[in-house]
Order: C-alpha cells, then structure tokens, then sequence
C-alpha cells in the first residue's frame, strides 16, 4: 500500500467516484471507509480526511477484508 501524499494525487482523489463501506453509520457519518478504483488500483480514504488516500493491490485489499472479517 501506499500513501498518495502530493499535492497532485490529493487532488486527483476527487475525480473518482468514492463509495462509502456499508457498515457506515448513515450517510452523515465522518467516520467512515470508502473505496474507488482505477483500472489498475483499488484506493482506500477515510471520509474525515478525504485528501489522504491510500493505494493498494486488488491482493493487498483482499488480504485486508478477510482480517477485518477473521478479526474485526
């Protein structure tokens, strides 16, 4: 995974389109983990800091769900 921290990437994260996880607490809530892809490249961000988003592999957000559900 990796953070994608300039400037440009950060404002590059809002041209796609972000979908809130379904455990979200409604549609107001700040707290909340959304994803986009790109052809290439599943993106993470937290919906209270919307410039910081990390990228991933389709391997590395796969490994992620089955820890949050085995551990979560």
């Amino acid at each position: 995974m990796s953070w994608l921290d300039t400037p440009e990437r950060r404002d590059m994260a809002e041209v796609f389109v972000w979908q809130k996880s379904s455990f979200s607490e409604g549609d107001d809530a700040p707290n909340c983990l959304e994803i986009a892809t790109t052809p290439e490249t599943p993106l993470l961000r937290e919906s209270e800091e919307p410039g910081k988003v990390i990228a991933t592999t389709v391997t590395g957000l796969a490994a992620l769900i089955r820890s949050l559900r085995r551990y979560g």
